[in-house]
């Protein structure tokens, strides 16, 4: 019974990291600062979840203006 050759394990690069800083000053005394350092494969999950939410909240409008022509339809 012969063993199937092993290969050695793949090293896969260490992924980017995106780094972005905002400031926003709203008159002298208020200042907010941000800042967020996310690396690609969670940049495209937070794509994908926004993408999502705003799949379904087309769905639900398109559905709840459905409906409520349905409703007006069966008052009058």
């Amino acid at each position: 019974m012969t063993v199937p050759p092993t290969h050695p394990p793949v090293a896969h690069p260490p992924a980017a990291h995106h780094r972005a800083r905002a400031t926003i000053r709203i008159g002298r005394h208020t200042r907010l600062s941000a800042r967020i350092d996310i690396t690609t494969p969670g940049l495209l999950a937070v794509g994908a979840l926004v993408s999502s939410v705003l799949l379904s909240t087309a769905v639900l409008v398109r559905v709840s203006v459905r409906e409520g022509t349905k409703a007006s339809a069966i008052q009058h």
